[in-house]
C-alpha cells in the first residue's frame, strides 16, 4: 500500500487531562486539534505553544497527515506506516478521523521518519 503524506506545520503537545475535566478554551487553538475523553482520562493534541505550564503534557511533536479521504474498509493503513517506524525505532502517536489518519512523531525524529517512509513506498508533498 502506498500512501501520500504531507507535514502539517507547527508543533503539537500531547496532553493529558482528568476524565471529568472541561474540554479547556486552549485547546480550540490551530488547524489540527484531537480530543478523545475515555473514563480513563481526557486525552487532548493541539498546538503545543497554547498548552498553559502545569498541564501534564509532551511537547516537540509534528504531525504527518495522510492524505484522503479514506475508505473506512481499508485494511492495513496504520500498519504500513507504524511497522517500518517501529522497526526504526521511531516511537508513534496515531489519531485517526472519518476521512484519515494522522501520526505524531518527536519533531528531532521527521527527517529520519520521513526518510523511512519514503523508503516503505509512501509519497511525502508540500502542502
Amino acid at each position: 500500500m502506498s500512501l501520500t503524506l504531507s507535514l502539517l506545520s507547527g508543533s503539537f503537545g500531547i496532553c493529558r487531562l482528568e476524565p471529568e475535566a472541561k474540554i479547556p478554551d486552549w485547546a480550540n487553538a490551530g488547524d489540527f486539534m484531537s480530543i478523545t475523553r475515555t473514563s480513563d482520562e481526557l486525552s487532548i493534541v493541539c498546538a503545543g505553544a497554547k498548552v498553559p505550564e502545569g498541564v501534564k503534557s509532551d511537547r516537540g511533536w509534528r504531525c504527518f497527515k495522510v492524505e484522503g479521504p479514506l475508505d473506512l474498509s481499508l485494511t492495513g493503513v496504520l500498519a504500513s506506516l507504524a511497522n517500518p517506524l517501529a522497526e526504526a525505532r521511531i516511537n508513534i502517536f496515531a489519531v485517526s478521523t472519518f476521512d484519515t489518519d494522522y501520526l505524531l512523531v518527536k519533531k528531532d525524529r521527521v527527517s529520519r521518519a520521513s526518510e523511512v517512509l519514503i523508503r516503505s513506498g509512501h509519497r511525502l508533498t508540500n502542502r
